[in-house]
């Protein structure tokens, strides 16, 4: 028996492709086997409907993305989870494009194909007590403040450092790195000097 001409894989890569020219309302089924030059019959073959490649493809960027940072906290190493964004970005462009640029809702509206849904159900599981093992980490600590903070300093600052340059399509420069670790020192810096003066303080009652 013959190998498939056209892997799940190929029509996932030509939707990216035509996400990263277009946006995702341009990803249809025409656009994605025109592009492949495959028959219509090949892409239901492997999937069951637009809604299920759109959503396959945001978990499996999702996934990736969340790979690396899950890697630095459990070697429990916060400024690496925080450098993780930009050095994900620069290896995988097109999928950042996709995942910092749109929104969940862009490529799955209202429920979850079933096909879909016990993925979903995994990948939450795994984002659960996420903010608070990263405040854990980064600060040794998990009250509310501490979950703020490491949110900023592992999420947040990094995306929107990196954020301008996937806007340009362009790959983020040395500096972001730089300036993400200047943010994460300072801000860890700042935290434990606090810490220590109210530790004081509450000595000296």
């Amino acid at each position: 028996m013959g190998r498939a001409k056209f892997s799940q894989t190929d029509f996932l890569s030509a939707a990216l492709a035509i996400i990263n020219a277009q946006g995702p309302a341009a990803v249809t089924i025409a656009a994605i086997t025109g592009l492949l030059k495959a028959p219509t019959g090949s892409f239901y073959h492997r999937f069951a409907s637009r809604n299920v490649l759109l959503g396959a493809l945001w978990l499996r960027t999702v996934l990736s993305f969340q790979e690396g940072i899950s890697a630095a906290l459990d070697a429990d190493d916060g400024l690496r989870a925080a450098l993780h964004t930009p050095s994900w970005v620069r290896a995988h462009l097109e999928e950042a494009r996709l995942l910092l640029l749109y929104d969940r809702k862009d490529f799955v509206q209202g429920e979850w194909p079933e096909e879909l849904r016990e993925r979903v159900a995994e990948m939450t599981q795994r984002m659960e007590g996420g903010a608070e093992r990263r405040a854990h980490v980064v600060f040794g600590n998990d009250g509310p403040e501490e979950v703020r903070l490491a949110q900023y300093l592992i999420a947040e600052a990094p995306v929107a450092a990196v954020r301008q340059h996937l806007l340009r399509n362009e790959s983020p420069p040395q500096l972001v790195d730089r300036l993400i670790q200047i943010t994460y020192r300072a801000v860890v810096t700042d935290y434990r000097a606090r810490k220590r003066k109210s530790g004081a303080t509450e000595q000296n009652v």
